[in-house]
């Protein structure tokens, strides 16, 4: 234990005196926090529409109003369709809506059936499913403020549906990528910043000092660990607070299980970052890799922006070994369901099985160096 002792309080003197160590366990989470908090967005609001009136009844002068005030839609009226059509290939809008001539006929006849026709640019698939449903949704709302719903359903459609969303009733997309955000911020400062110090040692030749003095191969692996370990916690909780009080992120779940299941993947992505400075002995390579190997598959492949289950089946199977797959998932309930254990415990056992098999990795490959 004073030999441990020993090696953790060296390494927070060398904390202190790198300020670069202290940027990417503070500053970095801070403004990758901020950047997904209001940089980040994947509701679609506001979006450009054309809208082409073939008819100039009232009823359709207040179908127009109805697409204008709605505030998902930014519509602009044109009467002629070559001028929409153009600025829709221009990419200057994401869809437009065809009132044709004979719209007003069909609509206040109750043997027949009043279109519009709706464009949407399919060269960005998510917005154009959010042009379709906002539109057919403001065509809704307005059949039922007008009066003619009735005329509009049959017998079979006369069911009113009432949609509810459980976990994150908002729709807010900010809350489930705050959530997931603390994961991939703590798996830089995991990767990163241990190897990057790492490293440094192996370049300026202090671990092999340190490796000729009366210390076996344990100790080393936890005095590196440990006082990252504090850094790391310390910016989990203070990413958790600005989710909760600036960002407005629910949390519905216990915050010891959030420290306990944090404590664990933290454990994982350090001995993840001390495996790449014991491979890689210099920074920059180190950096690429902690990169490659911590950031790109905790960003792209844990389910935190992409859903897994519509990756291809090698793609998915390749998701098992990233730690940052279990972590998101805890993350997000706890956040925006709960302590459902059913969830958490399945993924804390992967990301311990990882943590184990990394550990005896280290183990071995650091003591081949030593020989």
């Amino acid at each position: 234990m004073r030999r441990l002792k020993a090696l953790i309080k060296k390494e927070f003197h060398q904390i202190v005196r790198d300020p670069s160590s202290v940027m990417i366990a503070f500053i970095l989470p801070l403004i990758l926090l901020f950047l997904f908090g209001y940089g980040v967005s994947l509701d679609a609001n506001r979006i450009d529409i054309g809208i082409v009136m073939q008819d100039n009844s009232p009823q359709v002068q207040s179908l127009i109003r109805a697409f204008e005030n709605t505030s998902f839609l930014n519509a602009q009226v044109e009467r002629d369709r070559r001028e929409i059509e153009k600025q829709l290939v221009a990419g200057k809008l994401r869809g437009m809506v065809v009132i044709p001539t004979d719209f007003t006929r069909r609509l206040i006849n109750p043997d027949d059936t009043a279109k519009l026709q709706v464009i949407a640019d399919g060269s960005e698939p998510n917005t154009a499913n959010f042009v379709q449903n906002y539109i057919r949704q403001t065509w809704v709302n307005w059949l039922l403020q007008s009066g003619l719903s009735e005329a509009m359903l049959t017998v079979d459609e006369r069911v009113s549906i009432q949609p509810r969303f459980w976990f994150n009733p908002e729709l807010e997309s900010s809350h489930f990528l705050l959530s997931g955000s603390i994961a991939i911020i703590m798996t830089l400062i995991g990767t990163l910043l241990t190897s990057l110090v790492i490293s440094r040692e192996w370049e300026r030749g202090t671990m092999e000092a340190m490796m000729a003095t009366p210390v076996n191969i344990i100790e080393i692996i936890l005095g590196k660990l440990i006082p990252y370990f504090v850094l790391g916690m310390s910016s989990m909780v203070i990413c958790t607070i600005i989710s909760i009080v600036v960002f407005g992120v629910p949390f519905r779940g216990s915050f010891i299980t959030l420290a306990a299941v944090s404590a664990i993947f933290l454990i994982t992505a350090l001995q993840q970052g001390l495996l790449i400075s014991t491979v890689a002995k210099n920074q920059f390579l180190a950096s690429q890799m902690a990169f490659i190997s911590g950031f790109l598959p905790a960003f792209i492949l844990s389910g935190f922006v992409f859903e897994i289950k519509s990756m291809p089946a090698f793609v998915q199977a390749i998701t098992y070994i990233v730690p940052a797959k279990y972590f998101v998932s805890c993350l997000q309930t706890l956040f925006l369901a709960g302590d459902i254990y059913s969830v958490i415990i399945p993924n804390v056992i992967g990301i311990m099985i990882l943590g184990s098999v990394l550990f005896i990795v280290i183990t071995r490959k650091t003591r081949k160096r030593l020989i």
